[in-house]
């Protein structure tokens, strides 16, 4: 299989990267550096088109002759979102019309789309059904409806093979710290090593569906190969439900340290709770399994005291 993935240099697309050609396919990616890292790449037989895919010439040329894409490319984090509105929705609604027109006119290979648990928003259903209605706190999550909205609709429309996904807190190896929208696991790990207090936004309470890199890379690429398509959009996530205060009790489990808390703060358009119904997913991917916290924790704090270091200390980008 030839495989394009928007966005492969990112946290996600960088993983399923390796993991496709562990399987012997062909991996293009399209990806700006926006907010993807160089070294995600380097090293990896891959055809790689430094573009935005905003950019509809540059974009043909990648997608054509492949047979599947997946469309991570996006303008992450709900403070950024609301910072900045507009490029938000370039990035993330725009910028998907403009992969759904790229894979129309290459003929059709299989698309699948991530969009996120962000878009139930004030749904207070604990777990989340994909039925369930959906209320937007952020302009990120009402990105990510018009994403998942449109790559449904493409079915429709157009007869093209799609699947949305709904991402719970990914995290794992190669999600990177040190920035102001840096996500939850990697921010509290990197204080834990520079023995520094865990920031926590708000009292601990707020929970979460974390969700192992890992695990979602392979369904993403087992969803490209089957082909699998879906009129609905799929819960890629496993029903858990771990507050921030937890997750620290298993960050303390896991290293062995003790580190303290600081309070800060909420986050405005912060999601309260997030704990996903997975019905759908196990029907269509009825093999995939949950790595547990605490082995995915061991698993990314490992990176972080092996990999990270010799990262930083060459120009990330």
């Amino acid at each position: 299989m030839r495989l394009l993935i928007t966005g492969g240099a990112g946290f996600i697309g960088s993983n399923l990267a390796r993991l496709a050609l562990d399987h012997g396919h062909h991996v293009v990616i399209i990806d700006d550096l926006s907010t993807g890292y160089r070294h995600n790449v380097e090293g990896l037989d891959v055809d790689f088109h430094e573009a935005s895919i905003l950019d509809e010439h540059a974009l043909s040329r990648a997608v054509q002759d492949v047979d599947a894409v997946t469309h991570l490319s996006a303008l992450g984090s709900v403070p950024r979102s609301i910072a900045d509105p507009a490029a938000t929705h370039e990035a993330n609604a725009t910028g998907t019309l403009r992969v759904i027109e790229a894979v129309r006119a290459a003929g059709g290979p299989h698309l699948t789309v991530a969009s996120s648990s962000s878009v139930y928003g004030m749904n207070p259903a604990m777990p989340k059904s994909e039925r369930e209605w959906i209320r937007a706190m952020s302009p990120y999550a009402v990105s990510k409806i018009a994403a998942e909205q449109y790559a449904l609709a493409a079915q429709q429309s157009f007869g093209l093979e799609t699947l949305a996904f709904r991402f719970f807190n990914v995290y794992g190896p190669g999600q990177m710290p040190g920035h102001v929208y840096a996500a939850v696991i990697p921010i509290f790990l990197e204080h834990l090593l520079q023995k520094l207090p865990l920031p926590i936004n708000g009292d601990g309470s707020n929970s979460r569906d974390f969700t192992f890199v890992g695990t979602v890379c392979r369904t993403l690429l087992d969803a490209a190969v089957r082909r699998v398509v879906h009129t609905e959009p799929v819960n890629l996530a496993f029903g858990t439900n771990v507050s921030l205060m937890a997750l620290i009790d298993e960050i303390r489990r896991t290293s062995g340290e003790n580190p303290s808390v600081i309070h800060q703060p909420p986050r405005v358009g912060d999601v309260p709770h997030s704990q996903a119904d997975n019905a759908t997913l196990r029907s269509l991917f009825p093999d995939v399994e949950a790595v547990p916290l605490g082995e995915g924790l061991r698993q990314t704090l490992n990176w972080f005291i092996n990999d990270l270091p010799a990262l930083r200390s060459t120009d990330l980008h």
